[in-house]
């Protein structure tokens, strides 16, 4: 036995010795990896002298291979770290999983040369902490390999393979000979001793990998989307589980002594069917790796750079045709489909195909799309994304709808992505068959969920939008349409009172004289209609200089409401620019509205001119009714808001505030109920010279 062990471990430093000359002596040298070779040397050496010298034991050496799988995980994390960043040692000095490991490889060390700090374990722990320790290294090793290999691109994988099968091969025969030894708290000199063998024969290998690491670009892994796959998540598990049973073995050992070895077996049988059942499990597996792959590892898709593009690409966008391009192009290219259609909603909830790129169905598969209205409900109700290669697999996941036309051998179709806005399906894409064939995963299924919202909350913007326009125009014709009635209004009662007054002031000459001037006035506005009428807007008008003494006069001879207006001139002169005509206009609605507030047996309405040094100062009081403070903040300027019903159109007080803004004036209003109201108008003077304000 100790000739095999001797053999069997100068077989090995003899082999490692050959590989750290061979690295050192290289043009190109990876100095962790000469450091691994150099400590293996030092391992096997150190255990060939244990089988020579009877003052030592084999736990002497645990030291040097503490520091050895220390030199390889160091020497494998670095290649990990090389895939991701330019200066892969800065990460790993500032990396926590560093620090921790630091300590951790600097406790082990301690405990295995200081016998006083392995008593000390023992005591706390109650069991030899060092076997343990080997264990977790001989799975960190395995987790570090399989990160390796699977974050590498598959171009890439040539270049490491041999590297990851020789490590791989090291950490997994020291999981077999620790994990056994911590259950049965001893070790098994058969798996020790073949370990030189199995040590030296992998050496070839690594001597095979060393110049393939010097091809590898990890400029171009740096730059390769990738992610980490579900084979890392099996290895952290066996190793847990692994490490998880041989303890719970060694205390059932020693909780019955008698009874121990029976348990013992009994529970790793268990616990072997247990792991067999899991792996063996397609259900079981799938579920591990959906949970795993969302919770631990990275995904797929960078989410926030698949966010930005298509936020940048819509707002570009500028028509409704462009959109649906958009959608159908988006969701192909996310899944590499060969083409696909989109269908919207109309108004009446029925869906109908809107764009198509590359759809080749048939006639059978667009007939029931337009007759199957469970699609819609059922998309609607379960808010899944349709996978028709699930479907030929699991056909009972779909019982709740009828697929059968579209599930013939050569169909195209492939996935259905429904589209939601606010939980309310907006539209939905059918999405033929890949490029190349391709199986989706959650992530897949989560990211064309997560897009079709976007996708949705854009269509309905854009649906939004439309009518938003629409609306516009409508009410831009609404409310061209009501100043023309209210025009129309004040033109046919200022010729319904001519008629009025004709029989009673038919030969008073001022009376003819002021009927031509009312009708002169109407014919002008009626004019104005018709080129309001002709151009679709307000024609724009000239303002001129005028005198609001003469217009004031000029309104009082020609209005003739109940009850009569009173005039209060103050002033000689006042000079204003503005437009006459509309400035008449407002001042009558004024008027007339106070007339109509005051409609009682001592109502009265007066008007009232004064001018400051700088504005012109127009009051028109009335005692009628009066109205509520909070009318007046909140509804007496909001256009066609009315408390006349359908005698008014709501747009007088909103008319006059407007146009006196127009010419830098203000309008304020002072009402109380049952007192009356008086409306302040402050327009500003010019100079009669210059004809510039003042």
């Amino acid at each position: 036995m100790e000739n095999f062990i001797f053999f069997s471990y100068l077989a090995s430093a003899i082999a490692y010795a050959a590989l750290f000359l061979f690295a050192t002596f290289r043009k190109n040298r990876h100095w962790l990896f000469v450091l691994a070779m150099l400590l293996s040397v030092t391992w096997s050496v150190s255990i060939l002298k244990t089988t020579q010298d009877s003052q030592l034991f084999i736990s002497d050496t645990l030291v040097y291979e503490t520091l050895r799988n220390s030199a390889w995980c160091l020497f494998i994390a670095l290649l990990s770290s090389k895939q991701q960043w330019d200066n892969a040692y800065q990460h790993i000095l500032h990396s926590q999983v560093a620090l921790l490991a630091t300590i951790f490889v600097f406790c082990i060390a301690s405990i295995e040369t200081f016998p006083s700090f392995l008593e000390l374990f023992m005591h706390w722990l109650d069991m030899d902490p060092r076997f343990f320790a080997h264990v977790l290294f001989a799975v960190f090793g395995l987790i570090l390999i399989e990160q390796l290999y699977r974050n590498t691109p598959i171009a890439q994988r040539w270049n490491i393979k041999f590297l990851c099968l020789s490590a791989g091969a090291l950490f997994a025969i020291d999981l077999i000979v620790y994990s056994k030894s911590l259950l049965y708290k001893q070790l098994d000199l058969s798996l020790w001793q073949s370990r030189g063998i199995i040590n030296a024969l992998i050496t070839p290998l690594l001597a095979l990998a060393l110049p393939r690491l010097d091809t590898i670009n990890f400029d171009i892994i740096r730059t390769t989307p990738r992610r980490t796959v579900f084979y890392t998540t099996v290895l952290i598990g066996c190793g847990m589980y692994l490490t998880l049973m041989s303890a719970t073995g060694y205390y059932l050992k020693r909780v019955n002594a008698q009874w121990g070895e029976t348990i013992q077996t009994l529970f790793i049988f268990l616990a072997i069917l247990l792991l067999i059942t899991a792996f063996t499990s397609g259900k079981i597996r799938a579920l591990a790796k959906v949970y795993f792959g969302k919770h631990f590892f990275h995904y797929s898709y960078d989410y926030r750079e698949e966010w930005l593009k298509i936020s940048k690409a819509l707002a570009k966008l500028e028509s409704l045709d462009e959109l649906k391009q958009f959608i159908i192009t988006t969701l192909t290219d996310l899944v590499e489909s060969s083409g696909g259609g989109l269908w919207l909603k109309n108004d009446r909830g029925q869906f109908f195909l809107a764009a198509e790129q590359n759809l080749h169905l048939s006639p059978q598969e667009l007939d029931h799309l337009k007759k199957g209205h469970q699609l819609p409900e059922y998309l609607a109700n379960k808010q899944w994304v349709i996978d028709f290669y699930e479907m030929a697999h699991a056909p009972e996941v779909y019982d709740d709808v009828d697929l059968t036309p579209w599930c013939y051998e050569d169909s195209q179709v492939w996935l259905i992505v429904p589209l939601f806005h606010l939980n309310h399906l907006e539209a939905f894409a059918v999405l033929t068959q890949p490029r190349a064939p391709r199986k989706l995963n959650w992530e897949d299924h989560d990211l064309l969920k997560t897009v079709g919202m976007q996708l949705a909350n854009a269509l309905a913007l854009n649906k939004t939008s439309e009518a938003l326009a629409n609306n516009r125009q409508f009410e831009t014709y609404h409310r061209l349409s009501a100043y023309l009635v209210h025009d129309l209004k004040n033109i046919a009662a200022q010729i319904a009172l001519i008629v009025k007054n004709a029989d009673k002031h038919k030969h008073n000459p001022d009376f003819f004289d002021d009927t031509i001037d009312t009708l002169n006035n109407a014919v002008n506005k009626m004019q104005h209609i018709v080129e309001q009428l002709k151009q679709g807007k307000t024609p724009p008008s000239a303002d001129s200089v005028v005198d609001l003494v003469d217009i004031i006069k000029k309104i009082q001879r020609q209005h003739n409401g109940s009850p009569p207006l009173q005039t209060e001139i103050q002033t000689p002169r006042c000079l204003i620019k503005t437009n006459q005509t509309k400035l008449i206009s407002v001042l009558i609605n004024l008027i007339q509205n106070a007339q109509d507030a005051s409609q009682k047996p001592n109502g009265w309405v007066k008007l009232v001119l004064t001018a400051t040094p700088d504005y012109a100062v127009i009051k028109i009081v009335d005692n009628g009714i009066g109205m509520e403070p909070s009318f007046v903040a909140e509804r007496l300027f909001k256009p066609f808001d009315t408390t006349k019903g359908n005698a008014g159109m709501g747009i007088g007080a909103y008319e006059a505030r407007d146009f006196i803004l127009k010419c830098a004036g203000q309008l304020e209003v002072d009402s109380q109920p049952g007192k009356g109201t008086t409306f302040t108008i402050q327009l500003p003077l010019i100079q009669a010279e210059t004809h510039e304000l003042i």
